[in-house]
């Protein structure tokens, strides 16, 4: 317990298991509220990282002033609570109002941050969405407001949650701002979870791609052109590319001294290279099996976790020996024992 009372606004991250920080871990651990969304974190996460005592509270179940009594509780209490936040904490989530309020009431306040949605998406795609060919920044804008056309303007690559129910109306601010109907489009719904969804499509196709898998909650849209998956060059030979021409190399003294070693290898035979394995997206846990990916903040968990007799100083042990029993006491006379007198003689008549 903190000597005013803390509150951390945490980052969870996109919704796997292993992609929650260690500090998030350890700040859910050491919680005596956890407030999440069950629609944004899995309640598997909250269960897993919270103490058992814990009280678990459903943010979208209370209103914004029962959240706001229970800071103030926490305050007049000193009580430590954890709000849980999807993605990044830092970058989104409507933390901003919230933070404030705790810092007027004079609890202790910090932000750890999370593995952001966007992030997942990219590495997911494995496209750098800032290249310097394609654009300069990710914009991350409300499909509501009226910067989305403003934004497509600048052509840079934006990044936008949008729910499904809207997706039209976003689809038309992208055009009118000047995005082509071609310009690529990620679609990325629970990134690195079990069901996750990544589609590529267009702008053009983006509205009829959303209905056709029913998308109806809230989606990340990644558009640019940073975001359009490679392709492969059409070669010629092995060696000669058509749009690429290469370049010979101008010997060094190392390649050179390389050259020489070589040679004098030429007669091993050479390995086959090993053959190249798809990657493929990690399958989900079987159903009733622990995921193995807890394991990573399991020290942390007991660490933190240990009830408060245990983690209090144990008393020391003393050992008093078994009193033996004393022998018998013989005391010794003081006074020198009598010996029998000596009888005397009668006396006969001769005598």
């Amino acid at each position: 317990m903190t000597t005013t009372g803390r509150v951390s606004f945490v980052g969870a991250g996109p919704g796997a298991a292993d992609l929650i920080t260690l500090r998030g871990a350890r700040r859910i651990a050491e919680a005596d509220v956890v407030v999440w969304a069950p629609s944004a974190v899995d309640v598997e996460c909250v269960r897993e990282h919270a103490r058992p005592d814990a009280e678990l509270v459903d943010f979208s179940r209370v209103s914004a002033e029962e959240i706001a009594d229970l800071y103030r509780r926490a305050a007049a209490s000193r009580q430590v609570v954890v709000r849980l936040h999807a993605g990044d904490a830092a970058t989104g989530g409507g933390v901003q109002e919230q933070h404030d309020l705790c810092v007027r009431l004079g609890l202790e306040v910090e932000v750890v941050p999370g593995v952001s949605v966007v992030a997942a998406a990219a590495a997911r795609i494995g496209r750098e969405i800032t290249a310097t060919e394609a654009s300069s920044a990710v914009l991350i804008s409300p499909e509501s407001s009226e910067l989305v056309r403003e934004y497509a303007a600048l052509q840079t690559t934006m990044a936008a949650t949008v729910s499904g129910a809207r997706t039209g109306q976003f689809v038309e601010k992208l055009l009118e701002g000047g995005y082509p109907a071609e310009t690529p489009v990620v679609v990325a719904y629970k990134v690195s979870q079990a069901d996750e969804l990544v589609v590529h499509t267009t702008v053009g196709e983006l509205e009829s791609v959303v209905k056709q898998h029913k998308l109806y909650r809230p989606t990340l849209f990644l558009v640019g052109t940073a975001v359009k998956p490679p392709t492969r060059r059409v070669s010629t030979s092995a060696t000669t590319s058509v749009d690429e021409p290469i370049r010979a190399a101008r010997p060094t003294r190392w390649s050179r001294r390389a050259a020489s070693r070589i040679a004098t290898r030429a007669d091993e035979p050479i390995p086959a290279p090993a053959p190249v394995v798809p990657a493929s997206a990690p399958a989900p846990a079987p159903a009733g099996e622990p995921n193995p990916a807890w394991t990573a903040v399991e020290e942390i968990q007991q660490s933190v976790r240990k009830p408060a007799e245990e983690s209090a100083p144990k008393p020391k042990l003393t050992v008093v020996a078994a009193e033996k029993a004393k022998p018998p006491t013989v005391r010794a006379s003081t006074s020198a024992k009598k010996k029998p007198a000596a009888r005397k003689p009668k006396r006969t008549a001769g005598n």
